[in-house]
């Protein structure tokens, strides 16, 4: 049966110092006629209680159920916020864990804001939610900086991210609750108050950065506090790497019987798919990606109350600034990104000069070269520095940028944008200039590996139809898209009449014309109607084949020599993999799981019997400065090196697994990289470029092992 109570709790102002500005809501510890308090599966327990600092709370007990809440609501009518920007609660956890409590304000109709945060375990607390929808996103960042934090004396958690929209004349309610505990949870409550403005949310983001780029409010290991102590710790020699057996290349000379072409190549032996050195050798590439400079640029203008002591933008710390502009609507990964353009500066490269003075970008390069090396990786991966490929001490990869003013198709996912149109004459255009200038000087270079045709294209969108994202969106389409028109024609060679193709798709057409609407909103396939699944499919594979010939075709007029790695796939299609491996040499995979064999289908790969290369994967933690764990998060930084030793031992245990390039080189900045504002701590290096010693320990063995004989 279920549980309700009601009770009445009052209207109480704030103290002396707060009465001006800050109106009170409800105090939890102290009952008046003037607030309704209802309690759902929530359960009032004892009498008020003194925290430490001697105020009053009042404990409460959220029961097992689907959502348990505290309801407060005036006893009549409606609050009227108006000028408020913030609801302030005072709040303390019990339990000896962290808690989610689930903050809702309710207004008129169907308005309501939403919040949800973690409030730890320990003393009490603020928690501040803003009376306006806002999130990291918002202030530059994917990810908002650790809560709580300390506010002035204050120990404040802020609601780092808001969603819905509040006419605040008509506030109706506050609803604490929470998402089905198992078991009783409980918590003490006291004043509920507004506040004007926003000072809190611009507290919590203000001189979070020092000048090193690291986070100020943290402490780890790594963290520089002086230019000598960043000096010594860049500057310390990694210990040698080890080569014994290994080939020029990094080529296992224990494995016999593969081929000496003079290039890399692959070769499938005894059941195992191998990439195999110019010298002959079997080659397991351990690479790591965007080993670059300008990877710590993070844009400041407008926001610089978030950095303390940034140098001049003058003298020699000009180099160092920079103007950009990252907005594009038709790409998802910046979307609901503010502070996006403008003046930025580079944490990262700024360290270099510290450290090495005017001749850092050499000191760098020669450094990173010997560390990766000392760390037990072969290869340079995608968006490196090409300089440290031409110094042969490593073999690199190049990616084919395939920029211009083709048409484009969107399959609704678009997350880097919508996808090229391979139908329009102009893309071979296009994808035969990318190629000229990619293999431009490396043609001949045997120390190349091969190329990417592209990174995370939408071959998919999203949702429960996505695997027909690209077909429904070829249909959508304008008339005039060239894409459209090929499908169209298809569909007419298929179907004689628009009335054969109607009966098949179970759908009305009165004409052939009628496709041609843009916006056409396409059926979803279904059992009712198999011919519509059927030619997607169909679709899908024409449209990949039409792509990865091209590229393919283009790069084997101006380079013969090197691989076709095909595409970096994350959002991906049957149909799609299928035609990439017909004209690539290696299948590459962007594969943030636990284990690769958790994010592939092995088996289909299997069939389709090509090597496959991952192109990217990583572990991130939040205890080393940058606030984001990246994509595959982990608790702290000894399980980093822990989950990168079973990921990289278990892609080296699969037969068509040939290497895993780690992203990336350098954890991304603390206030967002300019690009879309990711920043986590998944880097080899901090932004100081100190490297993370116990993580790259545990690489070092991982990858040693990696290397062994295949038993």
């Amino acid at each position: 049966m279920k549980r309700h109570a009601w009770i009445w709790l009052g209207l109480c102002g704030l103290g002396a110092c707060h009465a001006a500005t800050a109106p009170g809501v409800a105090d939890l510890a102290a009952p008046d006629a003037r607030v309704r308090i209802s309690l759902d599966h929530v359960q009032r327990i004892g009498g008020t209680e003194r925290a430490g600092d001697g105020v009053a709370q009042q404990r409460y007990a959220f029961q097992p159920a689907a959502q348990p809440q505290l309801v407060i609501a005036p006893a009549s009518g409606a609050w009227d916020w108006s000028g408020q920007g913030e609801l302030r609660l005072r709040v303390q956890n019990a339990m000896p864990w962290a808690v989610t409590l689930m903050v809702e304000i309710d207004g008129a109709a169907d308005q309501r804001l939403q919040a949800t945060v973690g409030v730890p375990a320990g003393p009490a607390q603020t928690l501040v939610v803003p009376l306006q929808a806002t999130s990291p996103r918002g202030e530059g960042m994917q990810v908002g900086p650790p809560m709580p934090f300390d506010d002035r004396g204050r120990p404040t958690l802020l609601a780092t991210t808001v969603q819905g929209a509040l006419d605040l004349r008509k506030v109706g309610a506050v609803r604490l609750g929470m998402p089905a505990p198992q078991a009783a949870q409980t918590m003490l409550f006291g004043r509920v108050e507004v506040a004007p403005g926003a000072a809190t949310l611009r507290d919590a983001y203000a001189g979070i950065v020092d000048r090193y780029g690291q986070y100020t409010r943290g402490r780890w290991p790594e963290k520089i506090g002086s230019d000598a102590g960043l000096r010594a710790a860049v500057q310390a020699t990694p210990t040698a790497a080890q080569r014994a057996g290994l080939d020029a290349y990094g080529g296992r000379l224990d494995v016999q019987g593969l081929r000496k072409t003079g290039w890399f190549h692959t070769q499938k032996q005894d059941g195992r798919w191998h990439l195999v050195t110019p010298d002959g050798h079997a080659f397991f590439s351990l690479g790591v990606n965007a080993v670059i400079t300008d990877g710590g640029r993070s844009y400041v203008e407008g926001r610089e109350f978030m950095f303390r002591d940034l140098p001049p933008d003058s003298g020699e710390w000009a180099a160092f600034y920079g103007h950009d502009d990252n907005r594009n609507p038709e790409q998802g990964a910046s979307r609901g990104i503010g502070y996006n353009h403008g003046r930025w500066f580079d944490f990262y490269a700024a360290n270099l000069y510290r450290v090495d003075g005017r001749d850092w970008l050499a000191a760098w390069r020669t450094r990173a070269l010997q560390r990766l090396q000392a760390w037990g990786f072969n290869t340079l991966g995608n968006w490196s520095d090409d300089a440290l490929g031409q110094a042969h001490r490593l073999p690199y990869t190049r990616s084919i940028d395939i920029g211009g003013d083709y048409a484009n198709v969107s399959s609704g996912y678009d997350y880097w944008g919508r996808m090229p149109d391979p139908f329009d004459p102009r893309f071979a255009q296009a994808a035969e200039r990318a190629v000229i200038k990619a293999s431009a000087g490396v043609r001949d270079d045997p120390w190349l590996l091969g190329y990417f045709a592209d990174n995370e294209l939408a071959w998919a969108g999203s949702g429960p139809q996505g695997h027909w994202g690209l077909a429904l969106g070829t249909l959508a389409g304008d008339a005039k898209s060239p894409a459209k028109r090929a499908f169209i024609a298809d569909l007419k060679a298929s179907y004689r009449t628009p009335a054969q193709l109607a009966a098949a798709w179970g759908i009305a057409l009165a004409s052939w014309g009628a496709l041609d609407a843009t916006g056409f909103a396409a059926p979803a396939p279904s059992e009712a109607h198999p011919a519509i699944a059927r030619d997607y499919s169909t679709w899908l594979r024409r449209y990949a084949d039409t792509y990865f010939r091209t590229v393919a075709e283009a790069i084997r007029r101006h380079d013969p020599h090197h691989l076709f790695l095909g595409g970096r796939f994350a959002a991906r299609t049957p149909e799609a993999v299928a035609a990439c491996a017909a004209y690539c040499d290696v299948l590459s995979f962007n594969v943030y799981a636990d284990l690769p064999q958790h994010g592939l289908d092995l088996a289909a790969l299997h069939a389709l019997d090509k090597p496959v290369l991952i192109g990217e994967f990583h572990f991130g933690s939040d205890d080393r400065g940058p606030f984001g764990k990246g994509v595959v998060p982990v608790w702290n930084e000894a399980q980093r090196g822990e989950a990168y030793a079973k990921y990289v031992a278990a892609a080296a245990a699969d037969p068509a697994i040939v290497g895993v390039h780690w992203f990336d080189y350098a954890d991304q900045p603390v206030t967002g990289r300019v690009l879309d504002g990711e920043n986590s701590h998944v880097g080899l290096v901090g932004i100081t470029d100190v490297p993370f010693g116990g993580f790259v320990e545990a690489v070092r063995a991982a990858n040693r092992s990696a290397m062994r004989p295949h038993e």
